[in-house]
């Protein structure tokens, strides 16, 4: 239950590191949240993200829920230690990519106003970083709730970051021609 509760506490600090920075953006003037507006499917990650919390939430907090869906696939605790961690380094790389993108941080892709590209900081190890840290903070959920719900929702998010980042590619490619391709010579897309 205490690992239950701290992957809770750990995707609360995710939801807020990024509700914070989109916020400090958008006192500036920079509207950061644009998620959907180049694809009305992207509101499909919305019940990916509903898919994952709820068993979670239910099963903390004692609301109903199919069993099948949030029993353990093994009793371990050492896997679910290891998952919180994992969590943490996540969360410490999301933090540091969110201040390697500065103002440039968007949730989905700016076709009005898109800033600077960024290839320093984090983006000079991976031209991901943000999707690669929540892609491991999926698996670090996985290890502590170890059950079929959040296999499907990693597999699941797996195929929707690919989806989003082969379109991003594109978007930056056509905005920022040379630049970019200079960029993708240099830095691999995930790691």
């Amino acid at each position: 239950m205490m690992q239950t509760n701290l992957s809770i506490i750990a995707f609360l600090v995710l939801v807020a590191l990024l509700a914070g920075r989109a916020l400090t953006l958008r006192r500036k003037g920079i509207r950061a949240l644009v998620f959907g507006k180049t694809d009305k499917s992207d509101f499909l990650l919305l019940l990916l993200v509903a898919w994952l919390l709820y068993p979670a939430l239910a099963k903390a907090i004692g609301l109903p829920v199919l069993e099948p869906l949030v029993r353990p696939l093994w009793e371990a605790a050492a896997p679910g230690w290891a998952g919180l961690a994992l969590c943490a380094l996540a969360l410490a790389g999301f933090a540091a990519s969110l201040k390697s993108f500065g103002d440039s941080f968007r949730v989905g892709i700016d076709e009005e106003k898109p800033d600077r590209l960024v290839t320093t900081g984090m983006f000079a190890i991976s031209r991901n970083p943000l999707y690669l840290c929540i892609i491991l903070f999926l698996l670090g959920i996985f290890l502590v709730h170890r059950n079929i719900t959040v296999i499907v929702a990693v597999v699941v998010f797996l195929f929707a970051v690919n989806r989003q980042i082969i379109r991003e590619e594109a978007f930056l490619k056509e905005r920022y021609g040379s630049e970019y391709e200079e960029y993708c010579r240099k830095t691999r897309r995930y790691l």
